[in-house]
């Protein structure tokens, strides 16, 4: 009896990463719309001015993040030797997702009129609601396990400042870029309304995807290893709280890789005169 309760704990605690991604694939709809709608109106020269200009600051900044996350590499290699291959895919993701999340947060603003009287999108508008406060739910968890980790002596110092410092510079990043996101006001004319909603919508699925796979991964990996350091205890009666942890941090890295999986897919800029597909 005690095995079929912790089985089916076991699959009551991955469902949240199923509703997760089942939230991530709604926003990928939402962002194909964004993006066909740039379709159906000629932008103006302004306009294609800062798709352009915001396509190249992307990549500027994304190939930095690239060039960081193999800096790191190089890094781990001279530091820790052959053990460090275990690192070199975190490193180079958290690298590329640092780049992300800075081309979000330091996108030039447009040069458009904006509209009078001053108006300006609501977040809800953008991107879920349900998945922003995931994401800080799951940056907060993150955090919060990091540091009793760390308290318990399961961590040494380095490895959990970088467990805290991590997930939480992606969340305040994230946070910034989405006050950015809504505090713009909105185009004067009717041709640029299509582009800067679509370009808006880019940023707040980026840097909200980005923040959850800051968080998920490391967060995934805690509950995992303290599922399992739990695990090894001799108790008197079945222990549920083993399975619940590593069914937790199972569900977690899932949710990570799902989400880095729609990020990787997401990285092209918004494009004028093309289906512009969220990808």
């Amino acid at each position: 009896m005690g095995r079929l309760i912790a089985v089916v704990l076991f699959i009551a605690v991955l469902v949240p990463g199923w509703l997760l991604g089942r939230e991530w694939a709604r926003a990928g709809d939402r962002r194909a719309v964004a993006g066909g709608s740039v379709e159906l109106a000629e932008p103006t020269a302004e306009g294609s001015a800062t798709l352009a200009s915001q396509a190249a600051h992307g990549r500027r900044w994304r190939r930095l993040g690239l060039f960081l996350g193999l800096a790191g590499i190089a890094g781990s290699v001279v530091a820790l030797g052959e053990a460090s291959v275990f690192l070199w895919v975190p490193v180079l993701a958290l690298g590329l997702l640092v780049g992300v999340l800075v081309a979000e947060v330091t996108r030039p603003r447009p040069r458009w009129a904006p509209a009078q009287p001053v108006r300006r999108p609501r977040r809800a508008e953008l991107v879920s609601t349900w998945l922003v406060w995931t994401t800080r739910v799951v940056v907060v968890g993150a955090v919060v396990g990091a540091v009793w980790s760390w308290s318990a002596g399961e961590l040494d110092a380095a490895v959990a400042w970088t467990a805290v410092a991590v997930p939480l510079a992606a969340g305040l990043l994230a946070e910034l870029a989405l006050v950015r996101a809504v505090r713009r006001p909105l185009p004067a004319t009717g041709a640029d309304v299509p582009v800067d909603e679509a370009l808006r919508t880019w940023t707040a699925h980026l840097v909200t995807g980005a923040a959850s796979v800051l968080g998920l991964l490391p967060l995934g990996v805690l509950l995992l290893r303290a599922g399992i350091d739990l695990g090894d205890r001799i108790t008197e009666h079945f222990d549920l709280l083993p399975v619940a942890l590593v069914a937790g941090g199972f569900s977690a890295l899932l949710s990570g890789v799902a989400v880095a999986v729609f990020l990787a897919t997401w990285l092209r800029p918004v494009r004028a005169g093309a289906r512009a597909l969220a990808g």
